[in-house]
């Protein structure tokens, strides 16, 4: 079978499959495809993806995507209009961390049928910003670029700071990865940069460009990160959560978010990630991988299970 992964590695060059393979398959997971068996999806267990958005340290970096697209205020007025910060706003981010995982963990019918509905949802945002001027559409490339740029380059952030098993082909690998995950939402493969490198300095641009602002919005989110409801899973950890994701972000953002980042912040934050990196290959599975991966790897095995249908984290109930 010929996966999305396998095409776009083709196309960037023999180098990306030749440098992706030894890091891809050098970890376990309880599922491994054979020919004739349940099919594996967009990437499948070899792929880079698996590896680093199985992690469940990883998913801080959703978090802190999270915080980077709120201080876009086109970007947050596409939320604003969806009612996301007013009827129940951790469980509609749930749904969408829900969907994005099913893109990679699903079958490609799930990854399909989640990416339709994403793109759905999206047809109908459109408007003109209160706070700029501009007008904003939520399946304009650009708001799309900024979005999925932040996704990635926060998620080899969190892979780096509490994982650090990729080097610089590895990431490259998972940037090329991805952009399968992009097409479908509108956003061509041509409009994002082409190497991890050039998507980590267009991050930088946008930050320097003046763009982003404390808006209502972005401040409805930071709020929701630094207090969430009671019902959110794992509660327990979520100081931590926010602690991190909060001061992990551009010197920048974490000014706009009210963040104030003190040397012995940095020394607490690298501190929590070393502890997290060491621990995490003594952590039960149910613990240390989000809930999507463990259901694809059970479906690998013949399980009759679909990634769409469970919940982020084995906890014994459903986040949404």
């Amino acid at each position: 079978m010929t996966t999305h992964r396998d095409a776009r590695c083709r196309a960037a060059g023999p180098t990306c499959l030749e440098r992706a393979g030894p890091v891809a398959l050098s970890w376990s997971y309880p599922g491994r495809m054979r020919d004739g068996e349940p099919e594996a999806g967009l990437f499948g267990p070899g792929s880079v993806s698996w590896q680093v958005l199985r992690e469940a340290s990883v998913m801080i970096g959703g978090v802190r995507a999270l915080l980077m697209h709120a201080a876009h205020p086109l970007v947050v007025a596409g939320a604003r209009q969806t009612g996301m910060y007013e009827r129940d706003p951790w469980r509609r981010l749930a749904r969408t961390l829900r969907q994005t995982f099913t893109v990679v963990f699903g079958t490609s019918e799930e990854a399909a049928a989640a990416s339709r509905r994403i793109d759905d949802v999206h047809r109908a945002i459109r408007g003109v910003d209160e706070v700029t001027g501009l007008p904003y559409d939520a399946r304009d490339p650009e708001l799309l670029l900024w979005v999925h740029a932040c996704l990635v380059s926060s998620f080899l952030l969190f892979e780096r700071l509490t994982i650090g098993r990729l080097d610089d082909a590895g990431r490259q690998a998972f940037h090329v990865e991805q952009m399968a995950t992009a097409e479908p939402l509108g956003l061509p493969a041509d409009r994002i940069p082409p190497t991890f490198a050039e998507l980590e300095a267009y991050v930088d641009g946008v930050v320097a460009s003046g763009i982003l602002r404390a808006t209502d919005g972005a401040r409805s989110v930071a709020a929701l990160v630094r207090d969430p409801p009671d019902g959110v899973p794992r509660r327990w950890l979520w100081r931590m959560v926010s602690f991190l994701a909060l001061h992990s972000l551009p010197p920048e953002l974490r000014e706009l978010h009210g963040v104030r980042h003190t040397r012995v912040d940095e020394l607490r934050m690298r501190a929590v990630c070393a502890a997290m990196r060491l621990d995490r290959p003594f952590m039960p599975p149910q613990v240390r991988f989000i809930a999507p991966a463990i259901a694809a790897g059970a479906r690998l095995r013949g399980e009759p299970v679909r990634v769409a249908e469970v919940g982020l984290f084995l906890d014994g109930r459903r986040d949404r």
